[in-house]
């Protein structure tokens, strides 16, 4: 049984519209946003950052500035240092949808864009179908891609599988790009490169940033919190990406890690709109561990439990 409740204070703001089912709960804002803020199991930890704007402010030439707040949100792809810091501290429109909740940002001034959220929460279990949607309200088309932001709260794991193995000469081509930055290190000890996974690892006491994409063939990652497991899930579409390909990125400093997903890059011409679909799932008393073949045991019964939600 799905139940809304509105104008709750949370997170230094008084109005917020918790969404919960009996296992687990949502919290969006309406005073900023569009956003999600929490994401928990019932008397569980928030698997999402929480970041005071008191703690992180950007300057922007907007006449406010840009707080990271942690939490969901929608951005769009390619990053750009004016584009992309458009402040969302405004009170954003909730209507109500048969299964959850749908949040609007007010149109960009600089673009004409408009920012949508559909949450939706299943009536039993921690499936949450999450719709991230661009539609452009001004004179001008724009080249972009959905780009959903999911940052993390601190002290916890990011998971990212690997494409199968295959051994040389059995597989010639490549298999997929794996895009650096020029902050990336990857000799950093965040980092773990193994044969079927790759890990990056939140560390509060370090305050340079890492950042890789990559385009994920397989449609899904994860964020190992404790003993519970943040499973993200997404439909790899064809055609060109934005940052050399990418349809998966992964973003980490002092404060909050965060998991990405990316839409392909195209053109919204006025008028026009786009859409991007997460699914989202929180699995209790999970041991990650730390090598390929412990990680790969841990996720398999997410993973399935996670498909038979999506088929139905």
């Amino acid at each position: 049984m799905l139940t809304l409740r509105e104008d709750v204070p949370y997170f230094e703001h008084d109005r917020n519209v918790v969404l919960a089912n009996d296992d687990v709960e949502l919290v969006l804002p309406t005073e900023f946003g569009p956003r999600i803020m929490r994401y928990a199991l019932h008397g569980g930890d928030n698997v999402l950052s929480e970041i005071s704007p008191r703690a992180q402010k950007k300057s922007t030439s907007y006449g406010d500035d840009w707080h990271i707040y942690g939490g969901h949100r929608l951005w769009y792809a390619p990053e750009h240092e004016e584009r992309s810091y458009y402040p969302d501290n405004r009170p954003v429109r909730l209507a109500r949808t048969p299964d959850g909740l749908h949040l609007t940002q007010e149109v960009e001034s600089h673009t004409g864009i408009e920012k949508h959220l559909v949450v939706e929460l299943a009536t039993r279990g921690s499936h949450v179908t999450v719709r991230h949607r661009l539609e452009n309200r001004g004179q001008t088309t724009h080249e972009l891609a959905p780009w959903a932001l999911s940052a993390m709260a601190p002290g916890g794991r990011a998971i990212f599988p690997h494409p199968a193995f295959r051994p040389h000469p059995d597989a010639l081509a490549p298999a997929r790009p794996l895009v650096l930055w020029p902050f990336t290190r990857m000799s950093d000890p965040r980092w773990h490169w193994g044969d079927r996974f790759f890990t990056l690892r939140q560390d509060r006491a370090r305050t340079d940033p890492q950042k890789v994409g990559f385009y994920d063939p397989l449609g899904y990652m994860a964020y190992a919190l404790g003993d519970v497991l943040f499973l993200k899930c997404h439909t790899p579409r064809r055609g060109a990406h934005a940052d050399f390909g990418c349809n998966g990125e992964t973003f980490t400093n002092e404060l909050f890690l965060e998991i990405e997903t990316l839409g392909p890059l195209g053109t919204l011409a006025p008028g026009d709109s786009v859409e991007h679909l997460e699914h989202w799932f929180l699995f209790p008393s999970v041991n990650i561990g730390t090598s390929d073949d412990e990680i790969e045991r841990a996720l398999a019964p997410c993973l399935a439990e996670a498909e038979a939600v999506l088929r139905g």
